[in-house]
């Protein structure tokens, strides 16, 4: 039916208003609500004005208004296209902290939609990690994971999402890699590891100076029997025996559901691998990925290792040892754990770790021992010699399972 004239000129003031109120709504809920309404009336000005930007995904190049940035999450999420991932950089440039939080905020209801957000390198503020923390606790939420690498956050920002992680409603993993956190902002996690610890699968909070205070926190929540974390990244993060000490207390109380972590650059020494290899050898642990990189460990500490690699050798599949000075002694007993028959270990790390002839020897017969497993070996910066050559054979000998030999000196 063909309007007339008044029902028309009606319809023209009703959008009228409706965008008025879009321009001075400070609910990004409300403002997509308002734009169905805009659709229903037939009025597509304001999408219009935005769509060739989100075409063309020149987003961060504009300067938008407030109703602009209203009608961009509106084409977001009536598009066809799944909103699996974000990336604020898409969107903010070159902007700053302020202006950051301010487009954070107006695409609040995408990154609801969102399973995985990306904020990484973007600056944002604590009233950026307000409006995080509102999203985490919306039963509405599809968010799984959060990416906050690089924004120095401090404990205030961490303890606001903590709130937002203790929420029954969220069901996020998060990493926090490089985020200013020390041990008060592992306090705040703790807590909520401990109120709401059935989701958070995967924890990244390296290079943070979390020390041993730190850690001795989150391992109270990690020993949580209902906490089902399976990656714990604390690479870099100032932790020694005495922190590892309190995480492997709660690793042996609760092993079950770890499978990857990640202690690279710490100072654990060849103590902290011994209190390690206790839980490694405990046959509930279920550990499968496991980084001690510049660890200070020597072959005393691969002694303790390889024992507790032996004595539950299955589920074990990578190993870092990567610029510990492990020389041959320490390489001739990780190759008694390579040659025993239960050993699934596949990828091995062990980049500039004082490997000559005598290491490689006993390395290559390990895997003509055990041949089914090894696909991956690392030995670069290792003086190896003409030995390297009995490994490069294996590699080439369809028998073998080792596919790739990384063995420049």
């Amino acid at each position: 039916m063909k309007q007339t004239g008044s029902s028309s000129t009606s319809n023209k003031k009703t959008a009228e208003y409706i965008k008025k109120k879009i321009s001075t709504s400070r609910s990004p809920d409300k403002s997509i609500n308002l734009f169905h309404c805009l659709n229903e009336l037939g009025d597509h000005s304001l999408v219009e004005k935005v769509q060739d930007y989100v075409k063309s995904g020149t987003l961060s190049d504009a300067k938008f208004s407030s109703s602009q940035w209203s009608a961009v999450v509106f084409l977001l999420l009536t598009s066809e296209t799944k909103l699996d991932e974000f990336y604020l950089k898409k969107f903010v440039g070159r902007k700053s902290k302020s202006e950051n939080v301010k487009v954070l905020q107006k695409l609040l209801p995408v990154v609801k939609e969102s399973r995985s957000v990306q904020l990484c390198d973007c600056d944002i503020t604590d009233e950026g990690c307000a409006a995080l923390t509102s999203a985490l606790r919306s039963d509405s939420s599809h968010l799984r994971e959060l990416n906050l690498s690089g924004i120095k956050l401090g404990d205030s920002g961490v303890k606001q999402l903590s709130a937002g992680l203790e929420n029954l409603h969220c069901k996020l993993e998060i990493l926090l890699r490089n985020c200013g956190v020390t041990d008060k902002g592992c306090a705040a996690l703790a807590s909520a590891l401990s109120l709401n610890p059935s989701h958070l699968r995967k924890l990244d909070l390296s290079m943070n100076e979390l020390g041993n205070s730190g850690v001795n926190l989150l391992s109270a929540g990690l020993e949580n029997p209902h906490c089902k974390l399976q990656t714990l990244t604390l690479s870099n993060c100032g932790v020694t025996n005495k922190g590892l000490a309190a995480l492997t207390s709660a690793l042996a109380s609760n092993p079950s559901h770890l499978r990857n972590l990640n202690l690279a650059e710490n100072k654990l020494q060849n103590s902290g691998v011994e209190l390690l290899s206790d839980v490694l050898e405990n046959p509930h642990c279920k550990l499968e990925i496991l980084w001690l990189r510049r660890c200070n460990v020597t072959d005393a500490g691969c002694d303790d290792l390889a024992s507790a690699l032996i004595s539950n050798p299955s589920h074990i599949r990578q190993l870092n040892l990567s610029w510990n000075k492990l020389g041959n002694a320490g390489v001739k007993l990780l190759s008694d754990v390579l040659e025993n028959p239960p050993c699934k270990l596949e990828l091995l790390w062990l980049i500039n770790c004082g490997v000559t002839d005598e290491g490689c020897v006993a390395l290559a017969s390990a895997l003509r021992s055990n041949p089914s497993h090894l696909r991956e070996l690392d030995l670069f910066y290792n003086k190896l010699g003409d030995s390297v050559k009995l490994l490069s054979a294996l590699k080439d000998d369809p028998y073998y399972k080792l596919d790739r030999l990384n063995s420049y000196c």
